[in-house]
């Protein structure tokens, strides 16, 4: 009971510190991350990833600034563009993702009126001229006319640079202080960089486009009105859609017709030909950006095609077109949920396509309630539950809570277009049951002794820590497993057990197999048992271990390396030399506790590891210090293999090949690899009974080696066979009578 209530009220005072990030009395910056995330992952898996064709994207590409020149682009030229876009194209509205702040001098006009007015200015002729041609040379002008009377909405940008203005803002969709007393938070800016003064005066209208980024650096949302000098101007996407509905009314919305409520401004309102069309906006007035795609939602056109009548009038006609730029130098990118390079004109045509389509996603005010209270119920309802439980029923429980909580999300993004947060109840939850197992860790404590007890004489301390942290991955019952075994003994050992008394052949004992288990406990192995001068040892059990026969390899070659080292001090003692055999097999065999009741012990049994013996005892046949089966060799080919031979083992009526492993192949230099070689090609003249091309090959490999004894094995082998050749469909076996 004590367990109980501690646990329900930490589970409480967690429910407490998530509700209070959810009420906005605090800000928890990793929830903000994970619902961002969760956001981007929503989105990206419910975009409809169609091409909307009712908007169409004029673009700067290299191809324009190929035939047109470097960009800005005289304003005769766009002047010109207007006219192909109404009067041939019949295009519905067009909008400018790029701002015109500068005078357009290109004309040479200033040049002209220079010259009047210094070497010409007694010219009459000339100043006629002049006077005649200056409304064909005055492009800003010329422009202006072209976009007056017309469906044109300018671009621009607002700045937090204080004092940074240039250009002339249109009027504004409210005007000052038309929010003033009303509880609404607007993105607010201090600067603006607009268009000149006789193009916004001409153009039907004008919207920003500054996007609202996140903490992350990426574009979610879009200020649908935004704040600067205390009026609201519109964004650029806002203003074409009222322009292609004919300048429409924009409506403020306020839930339950509350004027000054607690949930500010909600949404925006517009009439369109097909009804009211509805904005959502959140606490800053900004609107969740409804992407449809990748890059290339939305069907491109250079507008060079469009200058050169290079394009069908039905691609045109009545479409919402945009105006931006995806030439190297001139692209504006940003980085958003659907790609971290993203162009920026995109966005603007996903709003105008969100806006139309009515599938706008909101986070209305009032769902911070609603996650408040949703926060309360499950966090209340765990905090007196997940203590009842154990770990299974604890983790169904938890699965169960994330499964509806998840569900009601999709569910409402999907049908109701409303983002249901859920970063601080995922959090919380994760947050209980982590509490929750972790008090049962300490408990289940002495699970992790026993574990010890059972396995610390058998395994490394680093495995028993492992299995520790995992109690229910460890079975002491019965199973079958892929795993190799290794075999070590010490050759001669009667021989060397009769020349010592009992106390030096203890000491000799401890000496040899202490620092041999060390080296099988180093890689990952268990020690099976000790049978007197004998270390049998496997791997892949009690833990899994995918590097099993790797391992063994390495133990097998590090526990010859190590013995050497150790002569000189066997010597120094008075003892003799101590040689072993290493024999090592991988196959699939019996894992567990096995005994009877009187005694159990964890050991391995099976085919696969009686052959691990029986090739630790013909190392000695083939005078090397290590042999393996032709499945471990199989399972490590990285590293260098000697064929020693073909052999059937006593008991066994399949033949099998066997290996010494000399190293990795990146460590073995190349003279010992080219003798491998050589002898292998021995091998295959020895097994087709080529005596004298194979005794060569041996005469060849006993001068570069004359100290290894597997030559001279052979050379025997030959000798015999020359007297008593073996049948003519002999495979090269050879069979062992002894074990």
């Amino acid at each position: 009971m004590k367990k109980h209530s501690l646990l329900i009220g930490i589970g409480l005072l967690i429910v407490l510190f998530f509700v209070g990030n959810a009420a906005h009395i605090y800000r928890l910056h990793f929830v903000d991350q994970l619902s961002a995330i969760l956001y981007d992952y929503r989105l990206r898996l419910t975009m409809p990833k169609m091409v909307d064709d009712r908007i169409v994207i004029l673009d700067i590409d290299e191809k324009s600034l190929k035939e047109e020149g470097r960009w800005p682009w005289s304003r005769d030229r766009l002047g010109l563009l207007m006219d192909k876009l109404f009067d041939k194209y019949g295009v519905a509205v067009v909008g400018f993702d790029v701002v015109f702040a500068e005078k357009d001098e290109s004309s040479g006009l200033k040049v002209l009126q220079k010259l009047g007015k210094d070497q010409l200015k007694d010219d009459a002729k000339y100043q006629a001229t002049l006077e005649q041609i200056r409304p064909q040379l005055e492009y800003d002008n010329l422009f202006a006319g072209k976009i007056k009377n017309r469906n044109v909405v300018l671009g621009y940008y607002l700045t937090d640079k204080k004092g940074s203005i240039s250009g002339m803002l249109p009027e504004p969709a409210f005007p000052t202080g038309w929010f003033k007393d009303r509880p609404i938070t607007f993105t607010a800016f201090n600067g603006y960089g607009a268009n000149l003064p006789e193009l916004q005066k001409a153009a039907a209208r004008a919207g920003h486009f500054n996007p609202a980024v996140d903490p992350d650096g990426m574009v979610r949302r879009v200020p649908m009105l935004a704040e600067y000098g205390g009026a609201y101007y519109e964004s650029l996407s806002l203003a074409m859609v009222r322009t292609l509905f004919g300048s429409t009314e924009l409506l403020p919305g306020f839930a339950e017709g509350n004027t000054s409520g607690y949930a500010g401004l909600e949404w925006l309102e517009l009439d369109s030909p097909i009804g009211p069309l509805k904005i959502p906006v959140d606490n800053d007035v900004t609107t969740l950006v409804p992407f449809r795609g990748n890059a290339g939602s939305f069907k491109y056109i250079s507008i060079a095609d469009v200058l050169h009548d290079r394009v069908d009038l039905a691609q045109l006609k009545d479409k919402i077109v945009l105006v931006g730029t995806t030439a190297p130098g001139l692209l504006d990118l940003r980085a958003t949920p659907v790609s971290e390079v993203y162009p920026g004109v995109e966005v603007h045509a996903n709003m105008i396509s969100g806006i139309l389509d009515q599938n706008l996603k909101e986070r209305p005010a009032y769902m911070v309630g609603a996650e408040v209270i949703w926060l309360l119920l499950i966090g209340i309802a765990l905090s007196f539950i997940l203590p009842q439980l154990g770990p299974a029923k604890a983790m169904l429980v938890i699965a169960s809570i994330i499964a509806i909580n998840m569900g009601l999300s999709i569910a409402s993004w999907q049908y109701a277009n409303i983002l249901m947060p859920v970063a601080n109840s995922l959090v919380m939850i994760a947050l209980m049951f982590a509490v929750d197992m972790s008090y049962g860790y300490f408990v289940e404590s002495r699970t992790k002794r026993q574990i010890t007890g059972l396995f610390g004489q058998y395994v490394p301390s680093e495995l028993v820590d492992e299995m520790s942290k995992n109690p229910g991955s460890v079975s002491m019952e019965g199973e079958s497993r892929e795993m190799t075994i290794l075999f070590s003994d010490v050759r001669s050992f009667t021989t060397i057990s009769e020349g010592l008394d009992a106390k030096e052949l203890t000491l000799l004992m401890n000496e040899f197999l202490t620092p041999l288990s060390r080296i099988v406990y180093k890689h990952r192995g268990t020690i099976d048992k000790y049978m007197g001068d004998c270390i049998m040892a496997f791997w892949g059990a009690p833990l899994p271990d995918a590097a099993h026969a790797r391992n063994a390899i390495t133990a097998g070659l590090e526990m010859l390396a190590t013995l050497k080292t150790l002569q000189p001090h066997f010597k120094e003692r008075g003892w003799p030399e101590i040689h072993i055999g290493v024999g090592i097999n991988t196959g699939r065999v019996s894992v567990g506790n096995m005994g009877s009741e009187v005694r159990v012990a964890y050991t391995v049994m099976g085919d696969d590891v009686n052959l691990a013996s029986r090739l630790e005892g013909i190392t000695k046949q083939y005078g090397v210090g290590i042999v393996v089966g032709e499945n471990t060799k199989n399972i490590v080919p990285d590293f260098i293999y000697r064929e020693l031979d073909q052999v059937r083992v006593k008991g066994k009526d399949k033949p099998v090949a066997i290996y010494e492993p000399i190293g990795l192949a990146s460590e073995v230099d190349k003279a010992l690899q080219d003798e491998i070689k050589l002898f292998h090609e021995f091998r295959r003249l020895y097994i087709k009974q080529n005596w004298d091309l194979a005794e060569v090959q041996l005469l060849n490999l006993q001068r570069m080696s004359p100290e290894t004894a597997l030559y001279g094995i052979y050379a025997e082998r030959i000798a015999y066979f020359r007297n008593n050749p073996p049948p003519a469909d002999w495979d090269g076996v050879f069979v062992f009578q002894t074990k």
